[in-house]
């Protein structure tokens, strides 16, 4: 007993000492906010809290850590699974700071990062009760919902979009409204118990164990849990002597002989980190587009507008580069008014008989299917939606914006909002313009995560190219294609040609940024 309050009381000095600012009159109330006397609910962070956006700003660029990759095979599902990697170590080991170094060195577009914090069970009254008091133990395998964990990356390992839950740890119990993540290249999962589940170490292609000393852990612990979560030393220190150390010696230091690597002195282990992003890279293969053989007949999906005086005539004006803003805009609306009710013509259709006011019966039609819901691919893509409104009463919309990395000339997703229960509409997915057919096959797997039937998809678009239809017909053979025109040729810089030149640009009156991705463009857009 009396070494234990003697190991108390010289860790409430370190922290002390390690926390005075070195102006000679510096306290430890001073330095840190003020805390309340009484015990304070636990808090943490975590890598999947709502308010912390999907990204991770570098030296060199900027790495998203939620989204989606564009590449698919046949089936359109991606052509390889993630790499996950698996990242355990002790409390405050600097497990988070490793998993962004090698974000940062990996330099792939696409990482997801998946904390363990996220998956703690949600408690009982009787246990939140002891979590108050710094009397429940947050450092044991009980303490995570390991079935959920599980569910969850194989879905992400697949590619497969996935809600993670979003735990609050003031409540002790989780957010009503889930994060929604995308599959992405590399999956990086960090957390105390990465490697106690015999089931998930399958699922791990790499496993690291931060190894840290101890003495630095529980320092680092200590002036993170009084200065951002606002507790007590002796809370702190209390958790730590009866739960955290034990833990530590019980469940998470045995497994570093199951690590493939061990990395000592963390984050600032660089020669480690180096090794590690040196063997994704030779597990990562490079997946390109199914390149579309043009000379291939046009894909039975596929319905163009006919080519009537009236269709022909409003081209030559909206291909014309000396046509107006007002005569591109006019015209452009009249085309995208056709092109929908073209595309109603493809919803499902059930006989419905009615009575004229002669008081005789008339067989007609009405569309079978529970909803109609229309989304754009921005920017451009927005612009058909008034077309859409006026044909269809009441019609949900939604948008998804997929820029071009600079980088790496792939298209990234970067922002989406659909309605609820999208899965059982019948989705018209716009947009102004397909050239090679990424962007667009990006906007239908992101539809097909949403559960959305790929028969249910109507892709359509003012003017398509060869490549781009041959490219979205491959991936996904049951998606509808509907466009007023069909040209040839995409050239290096993927314009179509001879094209319409960049549509966003011609409608809106408005110099494009360089970093837009959307099709309609005619510029460097996939």
């Amino acid at each position: 007993m009396f070494f234990s309050f003697l190991q108390s009381v010289m860790c409430a000095l370190c922290v002390r000492l390690l926390l005075y600012s070195g102006d000679g009159e510096g306290s430890l109330d001073r330095l840190l906010p003020s805390v309340s006397t009484g015990l304070s609910p636990r808090k943490r962070t975590t890598s999947q809290c709502k308010s912390e956006p999907p990204l991770l700003r570098t030296s060199k660029r900027t790495i998203y850590t939620a989204g989606r990759p564009p590449w698919y095979n046949e089936h359109g599902t991606q052509s390889k699974e993630a790499f996950v990697i698996g990242l355990c170590g002790g409390s405050a080991s600097g497990k988070t700071t490793v998993a962004r170094k090698i974000i940062e060195a990996l330099d792939v577009p696409w990482v997801v990062l998946l904390s363990m914090d996220s998956f703690y069970k949600v408690l009982t009254p009787e246990e939140q009760i002891l979590a108050a008091s710094n009397d429940y133990n947050f450092d044991h395998p009980d303490a995570f919902d390991f079935d959920l964990l599980k569910h969850i990356l194989r879905k992400l390992k697949k590619g497969k979009s996935v809600k993670i839950p979003v735990y609050d740890f003031t409540t002790h119990g989780r957010h009503k409204e889930w994060k929604t993540v995308y599959g992405a290249s590399v999956i990086i999962f960090e957390g105390i118990m990465a490697f106690a589940d015999k089931e998930l170490l399958q699922l791990l292609d790499m496993k690291l164990f931060v190894d840290t000393d101890s003495d630095i852990r529980l320092v680092r612990r200590l002036r993170r849990d009084i200065s951002e979560r606002g507790r007590e030393i002796e809370g702190v220190i209390k958790q730590y002597n009866k739960f955290v150390k034990p833990a530590f010696e019980q469940y998470i230091e045995p497994t570093m002989r199951l690590a493939d690597i061990v990395v000592p002195r963390g984050g600032g282990n660089m020669v480690a980190i180096d090794l590690i992003v040196q063997h994704v890279h030779s597990q990562l293969e490079e997946v390109t587009l199914a390149s579309a053989h043009q000379a291939q007949p046009l894909p039975q999906t596929l319905s163009v507008l006919d080519s009537t005086p009236q269709v022909k005539g409003m081209h030559t004006i909206i291909r014309n580069k000396e046509t107006s803003r007002d005569e591109f805009i006019f015209y452009s609306k009249r085309l995208m008014r056709l092109l929908i009710e073209r595309a109603l013509s493809f919803l499902p259709s059930q006989v419905h008989i009615v009575q004229t006011p002669q008081g005789e019966d008339y067989e007609g039609r009405t569309f079978h299917g529970k909803r109609i819901t229309g989304v754009s691919i921005l920017r451009a893509g927005e612009t058909m939606e008034p077309a859409l409104r006026a044909v269809c009463k009441d019609v949900r919309i939604g948008k998804i914006l997929i820029q071009t990395n600079q980088d790496t000339g792939e298209p990234e997703l970067h922002y989406l909002r659909l309605p609820k229960d999208i899965s059982e509409d019948h989705v018209i997915l716009m947009d102004c313009t397909v050239s090679t057919g990424a962007a667009a096959m990006m906007a239908v797997r992101v539809l097909l995560d949403h559960d959305v039937q790929e028969d249910k998809i109507l892709l359509v678009s003012l003017l398509m190219a060869e490549m781009g239809i041959h490219s979205v017909a491959y991936a996904f053979p049951q998606v509808k294609i509907i466009t007023t025109a069909v040209d040839k040729k995409v050239n290096d810089l993927f314009h179509i040609i001879p094209g319409i030149g960049n549509f966003g640009d011609r409608y809106f009156g408005t110099d494009a940024p360089p970093d837009w991705s959307d099709e309609e463009l005619d510029e460097p857009s996939y």
